[in-house]
């Protein structure tokens, strides 16, 4: 519990209020005003009728009314009973759930960031993919929750060539490419075109993410400024055709990838590109929708940059196609799919943001860091990329709690099984789950298990976890 006298040291308001009526049998409590703590004490005085309390809480913290209003009505709800205290503490537990010395490191807290139990909290460990929680919460603050990605082009009438510069969507997917060319048509009147060339320089191209391999998984794609369906595709292999189709019906498999496709020897999947395929895929998947639309295409697919100098672009020629979806939807499938691909494409996106272009992974781990000593007052953090791929990725439970704290308000962002909103890790010999429990006082508990060990898991401690939060609450009813 935060201290009144150390968290209320300046510019705090005072009232000193009577209420004539029974109280719950908390005698002082924190509670939420939009992101600010405020603080009530109650107390009988023995020269004053009925009940006082004393309300404390920073200064412009918004409107006094709807926080008196918050406060009145806490105070009814505790008098009949139906509020419980919001810092709970749980007694009689036992003192470990695992032995001290394990590669263990559990934390349990209530959703003020109150530790209820801790093991090796301040221990740094493996984090996997939990740490995708802490690189979606930069991400979303460095760039806003509404964000969206675009996609210039641009069309030079004299030699009829169309350039396309990335700006690092990771959710260019066909779906977005169609719509980017019918766009492209709208706007340019073109019916030809001659050579596609296609700008990825927003990206380094020297970008190799730690603990990549050269496997086929789709969680080895190579990232990039300007990349179509996560650097893959996805087939099936069709008996009646008698040949391999593509297993999504808006991506139109291209005769280029059947070599690769054989390769792998699969009958159906989903295989990465290389990082040459990759970087002229958008511009093959552009030119399949353009020749669909009735354009005609008489050149290549070329990867270069703009000369801005020689092409003489007016800004009345210069076009930005707006991704659909925002940054909140793009970190939901981020969590969902555990996409390592999408996760360092916005690791790098922030790093152009913080220190400009070209976006390497260097700046964008600066940015996180940064994020996490000025926001999350996280020091000592090792971090090598934004998926958790890596294992020279560090980081201790209780750090990853100050994440979750602040991630709270995204709570629903993550994979959901009943009450238990989470995101899982997995490595060789690590095992990591991060999330909140949804209480039965509908309030939410982060929890962070990281286990690095080989041949254990997490299973046995999340029930315990689970069987501590059920003691928590069952306590407030007595």
């Amino acid at each position: 519990m935060l201290k009144t006298d150390e968290f209320f040291k300046t510019n705090t308001h005072y009232f000193n209020m009577k209420l004539c009526a029974t109280y719950c049998h908390n005698k002082n409590f924190n509670f939420y005003c939009g992101r600010q703590i405020c603080h009530v004490d109650l107390h009988e005085s023995p020269d004053k009728p009925g009940i006082n309390f004393h309300l404390l809480f920073p200064a412009n913290p918004g409107k006094i009314s709807d926080l008196l209003t918050a406060v009145i009505i806490s105070l009814i709800l505790c008098s009949v009973g139906l509020l419980a205290p919001p810092c709970i503490v749980a007694k009689n537990l036992p003192a470990s759930i695992v032995a001290a010395d394990d590669p263990i490191g559990i934390v349990l807290a209530d959703d003020q960031g109150n530790i209820l139990y801790s093991q090796n909290k301040d221990r740094q460990f493996i984090p996997a993919s939990i740490l995708k929680i802490l690189t979606s919460l930069a991400a979303i603050n460095i760039l806003g929750q509404d964000y969206r990605f675009s996609t210039a082009y641009f069309f030079d009438k004299n030699s009829k060539n169309l350039y396309i510069k990335g700006f690092g969507d990771p959710l260019l997917i066909s779906e977005v490419i169609e719509k980017l060319c019918l766009d492209i048509i709208l706007t340019t009147k073109i019916k030809q075109i001659h050579h596609i060339i296609l700008d990825p320089t927003y990206f380094s191209e020297q970008i190799t993410v730690p603990g990549k391999s050269n496997s086929l998984n789709p969680y080895d794609a190579p990232v990039g400024a300007l990349c179509a369906n996560f650097n893959t595709i996805m087939f099936k292999w069709s008996s009646k055709q008698n040949r391999f189709v593509s297993a999504e019906p808006q991506t139109p498999l291209l005769s280029v990838f059947y070599d690769d496709i054989n390769r792998s020897g699969l009958r159906k999947g989903r295989i990465i590109l290389s990082k040459q395929q990759s970087l002229l895929y958008p511009g093959q998947l552009i030119k399949y929708f353009l020749e669909k639309n009735h354009i005609k295409i008489t050149g290549d697919i070329l990867q270069g940059k703009r000369d801005t100098r020689k092409l003489d672009i007016k800004e009345k020629d210069k076009h930005l196609f707006v991704s659909p979806f925002e940054l909140k939807e793009i970190v939901k499938k981020l969590l969902t799919y555990s996409s390592n691909f999408i996760a360092n494409q916005l690791l790098l996106t922030i790093g152009a943001k913080t220190y400009g272009t070209p976006a390497t992974l260097e700046k964008g781990v600066n940015s996180i860091l940064d994020y996490s000593i000025n926001h999350l007052k996280i020091s000592h953090l090792t971090l090598s990329e934004g998926s958790g791929l890596s294992r020279t990725n560090q980081i201790s439970p209780d750090q990853m709690l100050k994440s979750l704290i602040e991630f709270m308000p995204f709570y629903s962002l993550l994979n959901c099984k009943k009450n238990d909103f989470f995101k899982t890790g997995t490595l060789s010999d690590v095992r990591t789950r991060a999330g909140y429990i949804m209480g039965d006082d509908h309030r939410l508990y982060p929890y962070i298990i990281m286990v690095n060990q080989k041949n254990r898991g997490y299973k046995s401690i999340l029930k315990k976890l689970i069987v501590k939060i059920s003691q928590i609450t069952n306590q407030k009813n007595k």
